[in-house]
């Protein structure tokens, strides 16, 4: 579900689909897919996108009813509250490879099973921005207080290659700008 690619056309419930975001599937195409997060990125500061992110989600989400946290446009997406749990669950992962790279010399950084890691037990919504919240705080201190000689150490990525810290954060970044627009289509489409 984190291609977040949908064909434009009808849900089954006669409510169009979103348009593609990101065309590379992560798994199938590597390489691609890291190309088109950090095109999204189009120049931005990562920092500034990254740190913009979790009061950007708080704010579009506000308001919203449980029933429409949880409801998936289609059967095959993720709802509002299952696309803020990959949204955690990449942070950790982030977290880790962050800081591999940056405390050992060329560490391996292992990949996950986005879909698995979706079906473990999460808290509440309001509870789980919070922890977002707190963990890409926590994160941002980590990228602002890194000096910029260490920026260029890097991993080797089970699936993408060698991956410095530099490319891991503008991938991030990347990765939530792909994400808020997903996350707008999908606030549409299950407003109706």
């Amino acid at each position: 579900m984190d291609k977040f690619i949908r064909e434009l056309g009808s849900n089954g419930w006669g409510d169009a689909m979103e348009e593609r975001i990101v065309v590379a599937d992560p798994v199938a195409d590597p390489q691609g897919y890291q190309r088109e997060l950090l095109a999204l990125l189009d120049g931005q500061d990562p920092v500034a996108v990254l740190a913009a992110t979790p009061p950007t989600f708080r704010e579009r989400t506000s308001g919203l009813s449980e029933g429409l946290l949880g409801r998936r446009p289609a059967p095959s997406e993720w709802s509002v509250a299952e696309l803020l749990g990959h949204l955690w669950d990449s942070e950790i992962a982030a977290a880790f490879r962050s800081r591999l790279i940056l405390a050992q010399d060329t560490p391996q950084l292992i990949g996950y099973d986005q879909d698995a890691w979706a079906t473990l037990a999460r808290p509440s919504f309001p509870e789980m921005l919070d922890a977002f919240t707190a963990l890409r705080t926590a994160n941002l201190a980590l990228i602002s207080g890194t000096p910029e000689a260490l920026w260029d150490r890097f991993g080797i990525h089970e699936e993408r290659g060698p991956t410095s810290f530099r490319v891991l954060n503008q991938t991030m970044a990347g990765h939530d700008r792909a994400h808020l627009r997903q996350l707008d289509q999908t606030i549409a489409a299950v407003r109706g």
